[in-house]
């Protein structure tokens, strides 16, 4: 479908301006009247002034974060349709950016074929949704009266590359289009008019189609959204919203299912890649740190000051590099779904004092004290992995000695209930300030301040304990006071077994 004679606004925002300027000469020739902006506010000022329809947004920029960006667009312009391109594309990052309303995403790089390709179906689905609409404001008063609009809803469904399904107040199923067909491996007679069970084999998404069907989840911000492979190749993403009529009664439901089967493959070469180069660079790195170990032993007094500081620090950075490769590690094996060992009931509080035995030394350097405070009544076992466990409190009480000064306090309290039990890990340490704390938990994330500077780290730590306690049905939370000491809420099932 070509716009050429409309001259759609494309804005590009990127801060590489070799990027800019190639994607400008794909749109170009195109016909398409394009802008660009090399970081987020000038793209927010520029949607404000411009006449723009479709954004290529990269989601790494140099002041504010592309999600954020994302957010604000959908939020400010509904109708505008925005493209994630990024080089960091994962599964995880392509469901938060449809989640929040992106329209597609193309991982770097990317031919000017597949940027033609994705330009075009988002120019159709910008139509489209005008065309849409317009079909609205004749005040069509429920979906059964859609479905007797065939030539011209039939056209719009039909041309969208994504599945729709449209449900009625009972669940049934009034109209696909093919591309939904296809995903779900429907037979060529297919019809409409038939209960769910015909269209859609996953009972999960059924149950999920269900409960849109019947009005639930109104007025909720975030609606849920469903994962789940079709056969052992196909990997399809679901989300759905109810549909209200006049009168504010929900009518049923709209889904839609994208295909993630190419992201989920970029993702697993990804997990593949890391433990290959991690297993190959662990070894030699392990050889060289034990060899600077032996030099630094069998040198004591014969080199100067200088070259023995040159020695100590290039010991300190290969143990962190083998530090890193093991956390690189931990993270494939979570995101597999291997963790260690299958659970079993753990006595938590003999496994936290090992744990600060063995850290206790690193504490008394900095004049630290750790304590554990015990419940009244009994504590009892947890259903986890102790290997787990192990990674999961070692992470955290580090965590604490690392970012609180000297003469500080930490503390690990346990609070057992009747289906779980909470553990908290308290410190007097600089604390975190709010606009970092939902970031934490995301891989290679680090507050930087005057305070934090010195302090070593990969980044890794929260989100391998977040993975690991995740892969054990629990939960974990944190809440914090810049200069008082932040407290890591972590809460585990309790085991049932007699």
């Amino acid at each position: 479908m070509s716009n050429a004679p409309d001259r759609v606004g494309v804005l590009i925002v990127d801060d590489e301006p070799g990027i800019r300027q190639g994607l400008q000469r794909v749109l170009d020739p195109m016909g398409y009247r394009v802008v660009s902006a090399e970081n987020g506010r000038q793209a927010l000022d520029l949607v404000s002034r411009e006449a723009v329809s479709i954004v290529l947004l990269d989601l790494q920029l140099p002041d504010v974060n592309g999600m954020e960006i994302l957010r604000a667009i959908c939020r400010d312009y509904p109708h505008m349709v925005v493209i994630i391109i990024t080089g960091f594309a994962t599964v995880q990052a392509a469901a938060e950016a449809m989640r929040s309303g992106a329209y597609d995403l193309l991982p770097k790089p990317f031919e000017p074929d597949q940027l033609r390709i994705a330009i075009n179906r988002a120019s159709e689905k910008m139509f489209l949704e005008k065309e849409a609409r317009l079909l609205q404001q004749e005040k069509l008063r429920t979906l059964a009266d859609l479905s007797l609009e065939k030539s011209r809803t039939h056209t719009i469904i039909d041309a969208l590359p994504i599945g729709v399904l449209v449900t009625n107040a009972n669940g049934e199923g009034v109209l696909f289009n093919p591309t939904f067909a296809r995903y779900m491996g429907l037979p060529p007679t297919a019809t409409a008019g038939g209960p769910l069970k015909d269209y859609i084999e996953d009972e999960g998404l059924r149950r999920l189609t269900q409960e849109f069907s019947q009005g639930c989840h109104i007025g909720t911000d975030d609606s849920p959204t469903y994962e789940f492979n079709f056969g052992e190749d196909k990997y399809l993403f679901a989300r759905g919203r109810p549909v209200m009529d006049e009168q504010g009664q929900c009518v049923g439901a709209v889904v839609t299912i994208v295909d993630i089967t190419a992201m989920k493959v970029l993702d697993r070469l990804k997990r593949e890649f890391v433990a290959k180069v991690s297993h190959e660079l662990r070894s030699p790195l392990s050889t060289i740190h034990e060899q600077l170990a032996v030099v630094l032993s069998d040198l004591v007094g014969q080199v100067s000051p200088a070259d023995e500081h040159l020695l100590s620090r290039a010991k300190e950075k290969t143990q962190g590099l083998i530090a890193l490769i093991g956390d690189l590690l931990d993270l494939s094996r979570i995101e597999s779904g291997i963790v260690c060992e299958a659970p079993r009931a753990v006595q938590l509080e003999e496994l936290l004092e090992n744990i600060i035995s063995f850290l206790n030394t690193k504490a008394a350097i900095k004049n630290q004290t750790i304590h554990i405070l015990r419940p009244a009544a009994h504590v009892p076992p947890v259903k986890a992995d102790p290997l787990a466990l192990e990674s999961i409190f070692g992470n955290l009480i580090t965590n604490a000695i690392h970012y609180t000064p000297e003469g500080g306090r930490i503390e690990i309290r346990l609070k057992p209930f009747d289906a779980h039990l909470e553990v908290e890990v308290r410190d007097t340490g600089i604390g975190i300030e709010a606009r970092h704390l939902e970031k934490i938990f995301e891989r290679f994330y680090r507050v930087k301040n005057e305070q934090t500077r010195r302090i070593d780290g990969t980044g890794l730590g929260l989100p391998i304990v977040k993975g690991l306690i995740e892969a054990l049905d629990g939960r974990i939370e944190v809440t914090s006071t810049p200069g008082a000491g932040s407290t890591f809420k972590v809460v585990l099932p309790i085991d049932r077994a007699p």
